[in-house]
């Protein structure tokens, strides 16, 4: 395996390990899940985001779908997925998709902390420079924090696992909605 793999196996083991250990905590500490069969859909809601962008040279297309389980009022966890693609008419394309693990915390009903882990394949290709393209993983680790009210959440994140290769910016807005 190459490092990069094993990398992002054991960031995804660590992420796991918490995950199952907070969940477990919560479980037997929190009287918030009911203790019927069919409780569990009860605690699950669905979201995400989309977006689109449109011009007559430039197409930019996002969509993130994504479910969390809502383990009390405080604490949520979630999967996710991520699709993008965007292509200038005459200089670039690409293709980004991949997967997140996502952890909510609501300390008060209108904050929310966020922690967001995603791996990504980027298929990147410039058009006018010779045809150079390249492909490549992506982890980012964002942490956030967002103003909630009802259903949506509008914050900033910040990539601690910035790479400066690739991406310009590690502030990351966000708008969240789970339904």
């Amino acid at each position: 395996m190459k490092k990069k793999q094993l990398l992002f196996l054991f960031k995804s083991l660590l992420v796991l390990v918490f995950l199952f250990h907070f969940s477990t905590i919560s479980a037997q500490t929190s009287s918030y899940l009911n203790k019927s069969p069919n409780s569990f859909w009860k605690n699950v809601q669905f979201g995400g985001g989309l977006g689109l962008s449109f011009s007559s040279a430039y197409t930019d297309i996002f969509l993130s779908p994504s479910a969390i389980y809502n383990l009390n009022p405080v604490v949520a966890l979630g999967a996710g997925l991520n699709l993008n693609y965007a292509s200038s008419k005459n200089y670039y394309s690409s293709s980004v998709y991949g997967i997140s693990s996502i952890i909510l915390i609501n300390p008060i009903p209108e904050i929310q902390l966020s922690v967001v882990l995603n791996e990504s394949r980027v298929n990147y290709q410039e058009k006018d420079f010779g045809n150079f393209s390249e492909n490549y993983w992506d982890t980012s680790l964002v942490l956030g924090a967002g103003y909630r009210t009802g259903n949506v959440t509008i914050g900033i994140g910040y990539n601690v696992l910035q790479n400066d290769r690739y991406a310009s910016d590690p502030f990351v807005p966000f708008v969240r909605a789970y339904f």
